[in-house]
């Protein structure tokens, strides 16, 4: 298998250690509904895992929760409830969200909140090897110390702005040096620490937690491209800084970001697709297919028409996989699973993937018709979508799954249109069936049809 490791700008081959991967996500800032960019990041990198556990990994998942900064402490505010209270209703409407989307739960979902201890442990850490200064309550580190910072995201710090998503505070010593703790302003929830009441700041959660939480060792550390700067890039300088050991994560996945229209899908833009609407719209399939559609690196633009689009799509899985198996020769499945594969192992091409195993659902309902048996391909239908995280059940209550008797009486309802004028009606129906895979040709003889 190989990856592409944005740490190094290349494809590089998938190497671990006991046949074991220690995988983390960075988890959202449940201050608001969660938004489809955030599906997309779930899903993808649901995805990833699923395959790895598919070629025979043992995978322990840890995505993190940031329950608390400014963001969630505002919200709360506006709202007149505590932080905790936003918190955890909003994570647990995410977590719901994630079961309709048939993401796998993950090994561990850590709070910031609830891993104060281990956070201390590492400032105070970072703080007597030099790499963080206490301040007035604050605790901030020194990127200059760093030697080799802006390695992930490319940036050198001389190069840096200050303002340009940096903290400007005159108790540090550098504009580009960033938050380990915060003091308490008034109002504010706090923990007590070493340099007093206050709370941590953004980045140090992620390092306290994947390393309490996958045992030091992390083999791919994922999240969006947006968290690139600074977010990892203030991880790697922590982290590596407290521990000694480099590189902090042995490879580095970013997903794509999500586009609504020109813009980026963002909460602070006020452009976002909350995963409930897009639920109340759209089947889990549905939503996994536009994501899939594209390789998870590339960005993406939501459509509602993209999305309907998909859900036709999945139509005609469904339909290969009720179709009814004759009783010769069996259909052969061998070379499907290794183009699904051989795609997969490609830095997780899903495009490639799913082009797979739609080749293979118009083979099965092909062949089904003439007379093939194609129960052991359908079998493996149903195994390659479940890969992909697809449900691909039948919603139709007492479906036998064979299709015939259903187009015929299709076909003999649009005929009966046909003849009464009813065109528009009668080429919605062909229309329909043509989306579902099948293909009508209409003869002297009257309609006939095929799958496609």
């Amino acid at each position: 298998m190989r990856l592409y490791n944005t740490l190094n700008r290349v494809v590089e081959e998938l190497v671990v250690e006991d046949n074991t991967i220690n995988m983390y996500v960075c988890g959202i800032t449940p201050y608001a509904p969660s938004h489809l960019g955030h599906a997309m990041c779930a899903i993808v990198f649901d995805v990833i895992r699923r395959y790895l556990k598919y070629k025979g990994y043992k995978v322990h998942f840890i995505q993190n929760f940031t329950d608390i900064d400014d963001k969630m402490i505002t919200a709360a505010n506006d709202e007149g409830i505590e932080v905790s209270e936003l918190a955890e209703r909003n994570i647990q409407a995410y977590l719901s969200e994630l079961r309709q989307l048939n993401v796998l739960q993950a090994s561990g979902y850590p709070r910031a909140t609830q891993e104060i201890s281990s956070i201390v442990a590492v400032i105070s850490d970072l703080i007597e090897k030099n790499y963080a200064y206490a301040t007035s309550g604050d605790v901030y580190f020194r990127v200059k110390k760093d030697k080799d910072y802006g390695k992930l995201s490319r940036r050198n710090v001389d190069e840096l702005l200050a303002g340009a998503r940096l903290e400007i505070e005159e108790t540090k010593e550098n504009p580009a040096d960033f938050a380990l703790w915060k003091s308490q302003k008034p109002g504010e929830p706090a923990w007590d620490s070493p340099w007093g009441q206050g709370r941590p700041g953004w980045h140090i959660e992620c390092t306290a937690m994947s390393l309490t939480y996958l045992n030091n060792r992390v083999d791919i550390h994922g999240g969006g491209q947006d968290l690139v700067f600074p977010h990892h890039e203030n991880e790697i300088a922590q982290s590596e800084s407290y521990t000694g050991i480099e590189p902090f994560a042995r490879y580095w996945m970013h997903n794509g970001t999500l586009g609504y229209g020109e813009e980026k899908m963002s909460k602070s833009l006020g452009n976002v697709f909350s995963i409930g609407k897009a639920l109340e719209e759209f089947s889990s399939d549905a939503l996994r297919m536009f994501f899939l559609s594209s390789h998870y690196r590339t960005p993406l633009v939501f459509s509602d028409e993209s999305v309907k689009g998909q859900q036709r799509a999945i139509e005609r899985l469904k339909s290969a996989l009720a179709s009814s198996s004759g009783d010769g020769a069996a259909l052969e499945t061998a070379g499907y699973r290794d183009r699904f594969e051989s795609a997969m192992d490609e830095d997780f091409n899903t495009p490639i993937a799913l082009s797979v195993i739609f080749d293979l659902a118009r083979d099965i309902n092909r062949e089904s018709t003439n007379g093939l048996n194609v129960k052991a391909a359908q079998k493996l239908l149903y195994d390659l979508g479940e890969v992909l995280g697809l449900i691909l059940k039948n919603d139709d209550v007492g479906f036998d799954g064979n299709l015939a008797p259903f187009i015929d009486l299709l076909l003999d309802i649009r005929e009966g249109l046909r003849k009464e004028k009813q065109f528009e009606l009668s080429d919605r129906i062909r229309d329909r069936l043509d989306d579902l895979g099948v293909s009508i040709e209409d003869t002297v003889t009257g309609a006939r049809w095929k799958m496609d």
